[in-house]
């Protein structure tokens, strides 16, 4: 059997969200594939150095083009391939796009479909392209894989796709553990993150952690309002923003500033490994206030380091972390606010949010996530070869 992957979300120097989520699915392949369960991955330019290497049953296929290439060039390929007898039995697409065209089974993962609730925070054509070019992935596909029952529900309700078409994974995750280097350069990488959170810490100062794409969805200004008022009570902390600027952030640095925050906020951008690793680990607690997510890997990557987490009721968050979260209105800052200070006064509640965070973090691993992904990907092929 051969498998066609897009391997383009991979393919990017700064991996956040769908693009760990290839990546992770892309290394377990590797290790599955054999002569008798191949890979081809399909990218538009050669792969980086942290993609998985290539070997005999391991393969990528450079197909050059940009505008429309999932449209175009990639179907194009796949057309011609098999005109020349070299059968790829499912292609897989990690995220909402699919080729158009396809003359093979498709198998497409839906992280989520947000812009159907905040269709003001996409540019229009990117709007456009994501309603119907998700439309077509999900009508064509022999299955589709749905990273919660919230993302489920939400295609039946705005796809109105069949339920039994509709398979759910749940994303992993894993501790931010930092990348390969030489050991002195690594000692001395670690020696300056640590500086830096002593800084942080300076005259007891803890801090509240954030990490997350910055855009509006993520709802960062309830949490710098929150944190304002959480600061009249509890002068001593300071609130830390990790995350790559997305669209439309420029409400959160002016929130900042009309705040008169900007020396109690660091918004530090896009971290290494090691730098979110420390982090996590010196946290006072992690907030997460989004108004939607498909699943929320950051809730259980905090949970992993054994950090209290507090997050917004809403979406898929409630389905991901379970009892191991204090949750919020996402739309009342008040109520987080008092959620954080309740976690400063009662110790027994942020050791039993610790607890059961490490105890959450065992339902979920990217080795379960790509097995299931695997079964699905095959299970047509074996049927048929099993009958």
């Amino acid at each position: 059997m051969i498998i066609g992957i897009d391997g383009n979300e991979a393919n990017v120097k700064e991996k956040v969200g769908v693009s760990v989520y290839t990546l992770k699915l892309l290394k377990y392949f590797k290790k599955k594939a054999t002569k008798h369960q191949q890979f081809v991955v399909f990218l538009k330019s050669k792969p980086n150095k942290d993609l998985p290497e290539e070997f005999e049953f391991y393969r990528y296929a450079i197909i050059r083009g940009n505008f429309l290439w999932s449209q175009t060039f990639l179907p194009l390929e796949l057309y011609k391939r098999k005109a020349l007898g070299q059968n790829i039995q499912v292609f897989f697409s990690p995220a909402h796009y699919s080729p158009r065209f396809c003359p093979i089974p498709v198998v497409v993962t839906i992280h989520d479909l947000s812009y159907f609730y905040y269709p003001d925070e996409f540019l229009k054509k990117d709007l456009y392209q994501l309603k119907k070019w998700t439309k077509y992935s999900v009508e064509k596909a022999k299955k589709i894989i749905a990273v919660s029952n919230t993302t489920k529900k939400d295609l039946i309700k705005f796809y109105s796709v069949a339920e039994k078409k509709i398979e759910v994974v749940y994303n992993g995750y894993e501790k931010a553990s930092g990348r390969t280097s030489g050991v002195e350069e690594e000692l001395n990488n670690r020696k300056n993150l640590e500086v830096n959170l002593r800084k942080l810490q300076t005259k007891k100062q803890n801090y509240i952690l954030y990490v997350g794409t910055l855009q509006p969805r993520k709802n960062v200004t309830v949490l710098i309002d929150a944190f304002y008022r959480f600061k009249e009570k509890k002068p001593d902390y300071k609130l830390v923003i990790v995350g790559k600027k997305g669209w439309l952030f420029d409400h959160i640095f002016k929130k900042v500033k009309d705040l008169n925050l900007k020396k109690e906020v660091e918004i530090k951008g896009y971290v290494s490994d090691e730098e979110l690793s420390l982090l996590y680990q010196n946290a006072f607690c992690f907030v997460l206030p989004s108004l939607y997510e498909g699943f929320g890997i950051p809730l259980l990557e905090a949970m992993s380091f054994g950090t209290p987490v507090i997050s917004s009721f809403h979406s898929s968050l409630p389905e991901v972390g379970g009892d191991a979260c204090l949750y919020f209105d996402p739309k009342n800052s008040q109520e987080l606010s008092k959620k954080l200070y309740e976690l400063t006064i009662n110790r027994k509640l942020r050791s039993e949010l610790v607890k059961k965070g490490l105890e959450r973090i065992r339902l979920f691993s990217w080795q379960k996530c790509a097995e299931q992904t695997l079964k699905i990907l095959t299970s047509d092929y074996e049927n048929k070869n099993n009958r």
